[in-house]
């Protein structure tokens, strides 16, 4: 329960740092260490779950588990054997739904591929592979270690050994048309996903891209083209019956993840592992239960000298009061097709949202308002951080 009395999922994120090689657009926690110590990882892992399970015991008892989520880095690095033992020590720690989702991040490159089988023995269930493109200049120029003979490659074994199977692709690059476009994302649909992650290229400071946009050796796809790109996404993606849940994310009926669902509708969750960021009810139940915000130290020799010597490896840990929550919730929930309750946003923050913006954001067909629910309109999507700047002004 939160301490505004309603029932949550609950989730839990392990970060595993650890890259084969670091890709040029990505600004993630993620570090290159091809000799990583994995079972010292996995142990130092274990402790700080330990830590989360007496944190979020409440009067009830220890929380039930609705999802579980392997993110990096590169989670496909590990061996099935570090797994198994992590997701057993989340086990012994919290009993799991039965509807509980197992997700895991890998990368198509056969090294990885090659321990499908350990990962779906360990429990696995859902697999989010990194393809990122469907044509090898722009795998190359995005900095990937597989072409897309693996990637195809990696997508048949991935169904031969997971109940469900989602993939990456990143748009809005460099030289990209229209026309290319349509065609690579109407060649990823014939392959039959029931889940897609598909992400405009942004320049993240401090990345290797940013720094030659910057230096002007790689020009980004001008607004329009961007919005042109956005459109053709989302009609293709709804003919093809996997419309958007989320304004990246798109999936089948059923298949929407539940991990970041739980994200999305500010939900409880905690993070383990360098740099992972955790939400959550400290003892859920208690009148005097806080949401408290964590994050821990990004740097994996830190978080690990400081999981040995106090059980955690925070950087921070502070709460968060209703007024931040109310913003949270609108910021993460009109991500979302669903939207958001109008009724848990004034219990939040006190006060309900200003009449006259959503009005005017209604006649502007921005927003909708159909009884407690909020949700942004197909036009409203592409600019929402317009219409998050006037809901919160």
């Amino acid at each position: 329960m939160t301490h505004s009395g309603e029932q949550t999922a609950f989730g839990i994120y392990v970060h595993w740092p650890w890259c084969a090689s670091k890709c040029p657009y990505c600004d993630f926690n993620s570090h290159v260490d091809r000799q990583a110590d994995q079972d010292a990882m996995a142990e130092d892992l274990c402790t700080e779950l330990r830590y989360y399970a007496s944190r979020t015991e409440g009067e009830r008892g220890p929380r039930t588990v609705h999802s579980i989520f392997f993110g990096g880095g590169t989670p496909s690095l590990m061996r099935g054997d570090i797994l198994a033992r992590i997701l057993a020590e989340i086990r012994e720690l919290w009993p799991f739904s039965n509807q509980i989702e197992i997700s895991m991040e890998a990368n198509p490159s056969s090294v990885d591929a090659a321990r499908f089988a350990d990962y779906r023995a360990a429990g696995i269930e859902r697999l989010s592979l990194g393809i990122q493109a469907l044509n090898n200049r722009d795998l190359e120029t995005l900095g990937r270690l597989h072409d897309v003979d693996e990637a195809l490659e990696a997508i048949h074994l991935a169904r031969e050994h997971f109940p469900r199977v989602s993939f990456d692709l990143i748009y809005a690059r460099p030289e990209q048309t229209c026309e290319t476009w349509q065609a690579e994302l109407t060649q990823a649909l014939r392959l039959h996903p029931d889940h897609l992650s598909l992400y405009q290229l942004t320049f993240e400071p401090g990345t290797p891209f940013h720094a030659l946009k910057e230096a002007g050796k790689i020009i980004p796809l001008d607004d329009d083209l961007g919005a042109d790109l956005y459109e053709i996404t989302q009609s293709l993606c709804q003919s093809a019956g996997l419309p958007a849940y989320e304004i990246s994310n798109h999936a089948r009926q059923g298949a929407a993840c539940h991990h970041n669902l739980i994200y999305w509708r500010m939900h409880d969750y905690i993070g383990v592992g360098p740099g992972a960021h955790g939400r959550f009810d400290e003892k859920p139940g208690d009148k005097n239960s806080r949401r408290r915000a964590t994050i821990a130290l990004s740097d994996p020799k830190a978080w690990a000298a400081k999981v040995r010597e106090q059980g955690n490896g925070l950087a921070s840990d502070e709460p968060v009061t209703p007024a931040d929550q109310a913003t949270e919730m609108l910021l993460m929930g009109l991500r979302l097709t669903e939207g958001v309750s109008l009724a848990r946003y004034e219990r939040l923050a006190g006060k309900p949202l200003a009449a006259n913006t959503l009005e005017e954001l209604q006649k502007s067909g921005l927003v909708i308002c159909n009884g407690d629910r909020l949700t942004v309109t197909g036009t409203g999507r592409p600019v929402l951080n317009s219409v998050l700047r006037a809901l919160l002004t």
